[in-house]
Order: structure tokens, then C-alpha cells, then sequence
């Protein structure tokens, strides 16, 4: 091997920030929940925690390689030091990552990682006062026979959210705390619908979450159906948005009545009460002015394209004939209806005569004809019409089945919803290629889907830890803007690692010893921080 002064130059490997990850599996003890459950019974030379490890590594690696694909990504990163002693990239192979997918979906995907939240977050201070329950769907390629009697989803068509009406998918729900920490997953075949799914979750959750507190299971308008409020009932608490369809609603958006301030001043309310699907339950009406100057903006902008879209709906009805004048006032009067923002500028009727046969020329005077009408018109903007519009934009209604919440708890716990799609947005972000599935099996993608929210949780953990840590004892990291703060988001404390290498010096006696380099005091510092288990991977 080459040597320049002692220094060997084919091993210099990538740490980067793989060693906060890794120091999150440990502190976390998710080693000791997998070895539990899937104990190593043949003579492999990787335990199944260790194959888990790698995939969260490669899950959380941040660059442009596929998870199950990932035996290519430890090419040239320190495996020994982030794995454990005599493991190198050779163990890492397509075998091991299929043994330990297999392992897992035969467990249960669900089932381990309620244990693993069960063991590693539910006993800490993390808290579990709000679940929000989503769900989302991801594309896959190829095809997949689904064996529904061993319990397997099927990866068939549904409704894409990614717009891809040319994959099959499978809908992936999810539930996190309020911090956007991964409480539950549970995967379901591509064509399930949001109603139904969301349900199941809160009923799932509502097993195997046991909390002293009151707990809130918080989700979006497509949880709100009648059948979903029956089947809880009253003590199974939650909070939704009310949906536009549900008439009670769209008439409470249109009140009069005066709102009262909310302790957040860009929003006011109105409280109400409501038996709506056989359920007491409080309404809350917000007035929000973020979302009435998004609104606004949005109507404007899309008050030209709706004027076309009416005038060639309007050229349809004015090449139409009609046998009498009272039909066409009653076809120009349904018009009007369908397009409600509008009104005549002018509306006539015309009188068209042809004679019975076709025949050129005039009809000849006292000759018989035919006659049908034809309403000519133009249209315009009804300013009433606008003003009401303009008038409730920004009002949405918030629903819960406990009284006792105010209006501004309502709301705070509501917004926190987005933690839930900001989750999903990490799933599927260009960097975390993991939703770009092909397996062999439905139950290794349900499998996958676990390993994926579990790179979720453990990222989720990492950072809310650092930044309590930041808060508690009033350090602060550079941001990407070179200033100083304490909320840092942890992939931009991956970035500050992204130069940390190990390599190899020979030392007189012939002794190789591992070093690390580009560490510097802001980099030790954050991983003082976070712990000793972080710590020790880059010593």
C-alpha cells in the first residue's frame, strides 16, 4: 500500500454525519427491541439489528441512491467503525437486506415498530397529548402478486398524489405526536380510500397507545364522515376539520354574527355547537387573515381564467335553439345559476324563421314557416356576488367531541397537523429515495415502509433532542445563513459533517491506527450535546 510520511492513502472512508445516526440507534436502544423480537437463529454473520442499522444509515445517507439498492452505498464509508468490529461492506449484500425484510414483515411491520415506540418513546418526556393521523400513497414499478390470506396489501391502482396514474401504489398511514415524531404506521393496499384508513388508525392507535393523559387524535377534513363519528362515539376524542360538503357548515362560513379575538391576533372565532351525524360536539368558526390573503390572491388570479372558461360555456347556450321564448329564459336562467359570479349585460332573444323544405332564398310572404329562438347575451362580474365571496374568505370551521377545549387550544392543536405532512414530505423527498420501490413481494414493501418511518422517528428524535439540548443550556449553532441559533433543522446538521473522514496511519512498529479528521469545536460541541453514544463514533 502506498505511504506518504506514515500516512496510508487507499483508506480514507466517510463518516459524515452517519455517526449521529448511528449514535441515535444506540441511545435510542433499537438494537435491543430487534434482537428481542428477531432473534439471530442461523449462522449469519450479521444480526438482524445490524442489517437494520445499515438500512437506516443508507435511509438517512442523503444522496442519490435507491435503500434497496444499498449494499453500493457502503462502498466507501467506515463500515467497521459505524457497524461494529470485523464487519465490512462484503456482509452487506442483497441476501442479508431480503433476510432481515422477510423477518420483519413475517413479525409484523406494525407490530415492531409499536414496540420500538413503546420502548423508546413513550417512557420519555416526548409526550403523546396530540396524535395527527394522515396517510399518503407511493408509485411503485413492477408487478406484484399479492397473497391477501398471509395478511400482504395489494399494490394495485388508486388515486395517485403524485399524479402518476401509470403506477401501481400502496397508501402508507401514519401517526406522530406533536412534534412530528412517528407514533404508529400501518401500510394498505393502493386503492384504500382516506375515510376508512384514517379510522382504522385512530382505532389501532387507540389499542396500543396507553397514555394517563387526555389524548387528541387530530386529522384533516377526509376523516369527517358521519360513519367515522358514529363508530367512535363520545370518548374516543379527536379533532377535524369540518369539510365544505357538509351544509351546516358552508351556512356557518356565510354568518354575520361577530368574531372574538383569538390570543393569536391574526385569527378570530365564533363558537357553536353542532349534533351533526347523532354526535354533540363543538364547532368553532375561525376568521384566519394568513389565509385570507392567500385566498384572495388565489381569486384574483383565477377570476380571468373562470370569465373564459364562462364565455365559452355561454357561446354553447347562444348556438342552441329553442321552440318557444319561455324555454329559453328558463335555459338562460339555469345557466345563470350554474354560474353564479355573473349576470347579463345583456340578454335578448331572437325570433329565427326557415322555411319547412330547404329551399334558397326568403320565404315569400303569407308563405308558411318555421320558427325557434336564440338568446344573444353578454356577461359580466355580479359585484354582490364577489363582495360575499371576498367577504368569507379565510373561514374554515374546527370540530372536536371535547367541550372543554377552548378555541385557541383547538386551533394550536390543530395547526400542528402539518407535522405529520411534513413527515411524509421527508419520505418522499428527491434525497430519501426510499419511495422509489421495486421489491420482490408485497411484504417486503410493507416491510420497506417501516424501515422508511423509522428513519423518520429517528431523525425526528435527533433533532427535537439537539434542539432541547440547545434550548436547556443556552448554546447556539451556526444556520445556514451564517447566524447563530437554537432550532436548527438536522439536515442542516448533516451538512456541517459532510467532511468528516476516517483514514489510516502506520505507525513505526507497523501498528495501523484509525484517526478521524475535519472535526472542529462547533461539530464537538454538537455532539457533546446530543450524547456520549454520539460521541464515541467519532473519537
Amino acid at each position: 500500500m502506498p505511504l506518504v510520511d506514515g500516512f496510508d492513502d487507499t483508506s480514507i472512508l466517510s463518516i459524515g454525519h452517519l455517526g449521529i445516526i448511528a449514535g441515535a440507534y444506540d441511545s435510542l436502544q433499537i438494537a435491543d427491541v430487534i434482537d428481542n423480537a428477531l432473534p439471530k437463529t442461523r449462522h449469519h454473520h450479521l444480526s438482524h439489528s445490524q442489517v437494520l442499522k445499515a438500512m437506516v444509515l443508507n435511509g438517512l445517507g442523503f444522496i442519490e441512491r435507491r435503500l434497496y439498492l444499498f449494499p453500493d452505498f457502503f462502498d466507501d464509508i467506515a463500515v467497521e467503525r459505524l457497524l461494529g468490529e470485523g464487519i465490512t461492506r462484503d456482509h452487506l449484500n442483497d441476501d442479508v437486506l431480503g433476510r432481515t425484510l422477510d423477518a420483519i414483515a413475517a413479525y409484523g411491520p406494525t407490530e415492531l415498530f409499536n414496540e420500538i415506540v413503546a420502548k423508546c418513546l413513550l417512557p420519555t418526556e416526548f409526550g403523546s397529548h396530540c396524535v395527527h393521523v394522515d396517510t399518503t400513497n407511493f408509485s411503485v414499478t413492477g408487478a406484484y402478486e399479492s397473497d391477501l390470506n398471509m395478511g400482504e396489501i395489494e399494490i394495485t391502482y388508486g388515486h395517485p398524489k403524485d399524479g402518476r396514474w401509470d403506477l401501481k401504489r400502496f397508501v402508507l398511514g401514519m401517526a406522530s405526536n406533536q412534534y412530528g415524531v412517528p407514533l404508529f404506521l400501518q401500510t394498505f393496499s393502493g386503492n384504500e380510500s382516506d375515510k376508512e384508513t384514517i379510522l382504522t388508525i385512530i382505532k389501532q392507535l387507540k389499542e396500543n397507545l396507553k397514555s394517563a393523559e387526555k389524548v387528541y387524535h387530530v386529522a384533516d377534513s377526509a376523516f369527517y364522515t358521519a360513519t367515522n363519528l358514529q363508530s367512535l362515539g363520545q370518548h374516543t376524542f379527536w379533532i377535524s376539520r369540518v369539510p365544505a360538503t357538509v351544509k351546516e357548515a358552508r351556512d356557518l362560513v356565510r354568518t354575520g354574527d361577530p368574531f372574538l379575538p383569538c390570543t393569536d391576533d391574526r385569527y378570530a372565532y365564533q363558537e357553536h355547537f353542532s349534533e351533526y351525524a347523532g354526535i354533540r360536539q363543538k364547532w368553532v368558526l375561525y376568521r384566519s387573515i394568513p389565509m385570507y390573503e392567500r385566498e384572495e390572491k388565489t381569486l384574483e388570479k383565477n377570476l380571468a381564467k373562470d370569465l373564459d372558461r364562462a364565455r365559452t360555456s355561454l357561446r354553447k347556450l347562444c348556438s342552441r335553439e329553442f321552440a318557444c321564448v319561455p324555454d329559453a329564459r328558463i335555459a338562460a336562467e339555469k345557466w345563470l345559476e350554474q354560474h353564479p359570479r355573473y349576470r347579463f349585460s345583456d340578454l335578448e332573444i331572437v325570433t329565427i324563421t326557415r322555411k319547412p323544405e330547404k329551399k334558397r332564398g326568403r320565404p315569400k310572404n303569407g308563405e308558411p314557416v318555421l320558427l325557434s329562438y336564440k338568446i344573444t347575451a353578454g356577461i359580466e362580474h355580479n359585484p354582490e356576488v364577489l363582495a360575499e365571496e371576498r367577504r368569507i374568505l379565510g373561514r374554515f370551521v374546527l370540530a372536536t367531541n371535547d367541550p372543554e377545549l377552548s378555541a385557541d387550544e383547538l386551533l394550536a392543536n390543530y395547526k400542528r397537523q402539518g407535522a405529520v405532512e411534513r413527515g411524509f414530505r421527508f419520505l418522499k423527498d428527491s434525497s430519501f429515495r426510499v419511495a422509489e420501490v421495486y421489491l420482490k413481494k408485497p411484504s417486503r414493501i410493507q416491510a420497506l415502509a417501516m424501515v422508511m418511518v423509522l428513519c423518520l422517528f429517528i431523525y425526528s428524535m435527533t433533532e427535537f433532542r439537539l434542539r432541547r439540548e440547545l434550548e436547556r443550556t443556552g448554546e447556539t449553532v451556526t444556520s445556514q445563513t451564517k447566524k447563530q441559533t437554537r432550532r436548527p433543522t438536522l439536515k442542516w446538521t448533516f451538512f456541517l459533517f459532510r467532511r468528516v473522514r476516517e483514514f489510516v496511519i502506520v505507525v513505526e512498529d507497523g501498528r495501523r491506527l484509525k484517526r478521524v479528521t475535519n472535526m472542529n469545536e462547533e461539530l464537538w460541541k454538537i455532539l457533546r450535546l446530543l450524547g456520549r453514544e454520539y460521541e464515541n463514533y467519532y473519537i
